[in-house]
């Protein structure tokens, strides 16, 4: 039986063979907690959709053979714009799978060099990924070869479970989503990227282990109303040529939208992902997130708030960075906060923001499982103009070191109304640094705690780079809001190429203090502008 997904039908063909699968570990964080908080809520939501979900006008994923081009993508999701939300089908699947815990659903594998395109020079593996424990919902999943489509059917035999019974189909379950392992400077394959859960996708570069998740599309997130929640609902996937990138097309739908994405990746030393991307609007949206990327801290140097840990650190990431259409660099640290944090940093046409580790050094975790080190940091720049709008962070509580509570995405100003669409376009870089340094000293430390001797609180603030030094002429903007701070001191250290900036800050009990500092000679800043939110 060929497959079919809620408010999509598949041309009604005889199916292909399935190509072998493999499956492989999967991290359980926050994103699966997410998963589990949006399915229910859509079940809540959406009462009754289950007859409209089968509906037999509802859009046809294009069949077995049929061209797939350019358009198809962006017309499949417009058409289905226009139609009422059906949400994910998840009731066929038998409690032998949904109750997996993870030991169990990563125990899930495939037959050995049986994943597609092992046996090709492509450079690059396809491994689709079994439904089962949070992953419920289903991603159809297709090759375009020769500009035509060749589905990708279910086949159990492809599967080995280790001390697990898999369950007869009686019709074809699908996959919960793909897994792409790569040759990276022509060595062996490894892990490259994994599209699994809601829209989300990592990738990573070499010598990498998985970090940051990216998203598709975010909607709504720490809104009173209730987070939504986009899902991955198909994926093509073209056959690469001889050293060319693995172009993806996904289909990507949600109660209030829809959205057609090609997405074209290249792994490397600083892997890259170009994604080309049409929001349509099945209803207003006053709250749309463009590139937005989730990341998970713990505990650092200057915030172990309940940390009773051997642990230097425990976090993916050190903080969001920020190259503003002005082009003023901004650096802001990661934190897990008591109470949920939003931060939005206004600004018109950006040039790149993201969600970077710049703590490198094992020195820096002391962690012999995680290596924190290793995991990637991502950098998005915008092509084109995107107008106005503002960065936008979110820090959430967290007792976790797999809870992805950090969540950094662009906020455009302007609404969409039901029934317009969207363009954006931008790339990714899955990098050990950005491709391009800002032409100043960079945040290289942070760290705060109780003052000797007082109520105020002492933060050390280190900034690095060779421009520091190139004339001792340094005048620190150290401001604010509320409360006092006292006139900072410099400590300077040419060896390290560092210089610290000490201060201490009275609060004046307040429940948040909003602090900037930057280091300039004349007016012209020679540092990254540190940011930072004091809350108790």
């Amino acid at each position: 039986m060929t497959p079919t997904i809620p408010g999509l039908r598949r041309a009604v063909t005889e199916p292909s063979s399935a190509d072998p699968v493999v499956t492989g570990p999967q991290d359980r964080s926050r994103r699966e907690l997410l998963l589990q908080a949006s399915a229910a809520a859509l079940a809540l939501s959406l009462p009754g959709t289950a007859s409209t979900a089968w509906a037999d006008d509802a859009p046809a994923l294009p069949a077995e053979g049929a061209p797939f081009l350019g358009h198809t993508l962006p017309d499949l999701a417009r058409a289905l714009a226009k139609r009422p939300y059906a949400a994910p089908r998840t009731d066929d699947l038998p409690g032998a799978l949904t109750g997996l815990n993870r030991e169990q659903y990563n125990a899930i594998r495939t037959v050995p060099g049986s994943a597609i395109w092992a046996n090709e020079a492509f450079g690059f593996t396809l491994e689709p990924l079994h439904r089962g424990s949070v992953f419920t919902g289903r991603v159809a999943l297709a090759l375009v070869e020769d500009g035509t489509v060749r589905p990708l059917a279910y086949d159990r035999a492809r599967f080995e479970a280790e001390g697990i019974a898999l369950p007869e189909f009686k019709d074809d379950p699908g996959y919960s989503g793909l897994r792409i392992r790569a040759r990276f400077d022509g060595g062996e394959l490894t892990d490259f990227a994994t599209f699994q859960g809601a829209s989300f996708f990592r990738l990573v570069a070499s010598g990498q282990g998985f970090g940051v998740t990216a998203r598709a599309l975010t909607l709504r997130p720490a809104d009173s109303r209730g987070e939504e929640f986009p899902e991955l609902r198909a994926i093509w996937v073209e056959r690469p040529g001889p050293g060319g990138p693995l172009v993806l097309h996904c289909l990507v739908d949600s109660p209030s939208a829809t959205a057609a994405l090609r997405m074209s990746l290249r792994p490397g030393g600083d892997s890259l992902c170009d994604v080309e991307g049409t929001v349509f609007a099945r209803a207003a949206i006053d709250h749309l997130g463009l590139g937005g990327m989730t990341t998970s801290y713990l505990f650092g140097p200057y915030d172990r708030r309940g940390a009773d840990d051997a642990r230097a650190g425990a976090y993916a990431s050190t903080g969001l960075q920020i190259r503003t259409g002005a082009n003023e660099a901004i650096w802001r640290p990661a934190r897990n906060p008591e109470t949920l944090q939003v931060s939005s940093f206004v600004d018109e046409n950006p040039k790149g923001f993201g969600l970077m580790q710049r703590a490198r050094s094992y020195a820096d975790f002391e962690d012999d499982v995680q290596h924190w080190e290793w995991r990637p940091s991502l950098w998005l720049e915008p092509f084109g103009n995107w107008g106005p709008g503002a960065v936008t962070l979110l820090e959430i509580p967290s007792d976790s070191e797999f809870n992805e509570n950090i969540l950094a995405y662009w906020r455009p100003k302007a609404t969409l109304a039901a029934g317009t669409e969207h363009a954006f376009s931008y790339r990714q870089h899955w990098c050990w640094q950005p491709p391009e340094a800002p032409p100043v000293a960079l945040v290289s430390g942070t760290r705060s705690g109780k003052a000797p001797g007082s109520n105020r609180r002492l933060f050390l603030v280190d900034f690095t780079g060779d421009i520091l030094f190139a004339d001792p002429d340094l005048q620190p903007t150290l401001l604010t809001s509320p409360g006092t701070v006292a006139a900072p001191t410099l400590y300077r250290y040419p060896d390290r190429k560092t210089v610290r900036v000490s201060f201490e800050l009275d609060t004046g009990g307040g429940k948040s203090c909003e602090l900037r500092l930057v280091l300039k000679r004349g007016e012209a800043p020679v540092t990254e502008t540190w940011l930072y939110r004091w809350t108790p």
